[in-house]
């Protein structure tokens, strides 16, 4: 039974994206982008902003579960506020020990506290006891900060310390985003610990998602990157399942998805910060849509929402469409 997770990603994969890629098929759940935790309660303002989806029954308009992530290194303010979300319906919550930017990091939070496997063990311990039992406690890791030397070591210390699930992903801290994933590893971790692991990196296609799975041998792939570079690649992983099938989305049919976005975004986001969003997106889809390329050289330069919004209306133009649609 294949299993494909939305992955967390800040800055990337928020709500409007969310809803957009869920919407268009194949995903099974999400997890939301981290929420900072410090030295207090969470803010409810903070939360519906970040994870409005907590207001829906704690999915997307598609119906996809959305799983909050928190972040931080204090076991009890992060056990309190896990404990909130928990009262507020949440279906499970998420730690995040993988997250490689540099000021999360100063921080003490995200993948530098892979150093410290007796903090995550407390972290998801403190977690745990405070958690409903129906509510389960999942962690997201990397391979380890700057090498492999205590991998499966912090991979016990989140099991033991009750997580029921543990998302891997194949790269250390210092690896950052840089190719190859090493998915050897993910099989190591799931035969250290005695959950299921979910695996993480690379999947880029349905070739690279079925062989992540037979390396792993794990049943459940969690997917950032290459679902916003090709968004109906899950849709493209279920029907390949299914023994249906499998014919990428093109450029005609994509494009009223990313004017359903931006127009997302807009209600969101104050107007000088919306272009740049639509331009992120654009020039991850353009490895695979050539017309996304060149509507992302149309609008690299524009700054005001309106004229992005009219450029992007155009989108679907004759021009546009005449150059060809790769698959994924």
């Amino acid at each position: 039974m294949h299993s494909v997770i939305l992955a967390p990603m800040e800055g990337l994969v928020d709500a409007p994206m969310r809803d957009i890629l869920t919407r268009i098929g194949g995903i099974d759940r999400c997890v939301s982008e981290f929420i900072r935790v410090t030295d207090g309660p969470l803010h409810p303002a903070a939360l519906h902003r970040i994870l409005p989806e907590s207001r829906q029954g704690w999915r997307t308009a598609a119906g996809v579960p959305v799983h909050p992530q928190l972040l931080g290194s204090d076991p009890d303010w992060l056990a309190h506020n896990g404990a909130w979300l928990a009262d507020l319906g949440a279906p499970a919550v998420d730690l995040n020990f993988g997250c490689p930017a540099k000021t999360v990091n100063r921080h003490r939070g995200g993948a530098t506290l892979l150093r410290e496997p007796e903090t995550l063990y407390r972290i998801v311990s403190a977690m745990r006891a405070a958690l409903p039992a129906r509510v389960p406690v999942t962690a997201k890791m990397r391979l380890g900060y700057s090498d492999t030397s205590q991998t499966l070591e912090c991979a016990r210390a989140l099991a033991d310390g009750g997580a029921a699930e543990i998302a891997v992903h194949a790269r250390t801290r210092e690896q950052g985003y840089r190719p190859p994933a090493d998915w050897t590893w993910l099989a190591r971790v799931r035969e250290a610990v005695s959950v299921p692991v979910v695996a993480n990196g690379d999947v880029v296609d349905l070739q690279s998602y079925r062989e992540i799975r037979r390396v792993s041998g794990c049943e459940q792939v969690m997917i950032g990157r290459g679902l916003v570079a090709c968004p109906d690649l899950a849709l493209v992983i279920q029907r390949s399942c299914s023994g249906e099938a499998a014919a990428a989305m093109g450029w005609e049919s994509l494009h009223p998805w990313l004017v359903d976005f931006y127009a997302q975004v807009r209600e969101r986001v104050v107007d000088r910060h919306v272009p740049g969003r639509l331009k992120q997106w654009l020039a991850m889809l353009a490895g695979v849509y050539p017309q996304a390329r060149i509507l992302f050289d149309q609008i690299r330069r524009q700054t005001c929402a309106d004229q992005v919004a009219e450029l992007l209306e155009q989108g679907s133009a004759a021009q546009l469409l005449a150059a060809p649609s790769s698959t994924c």
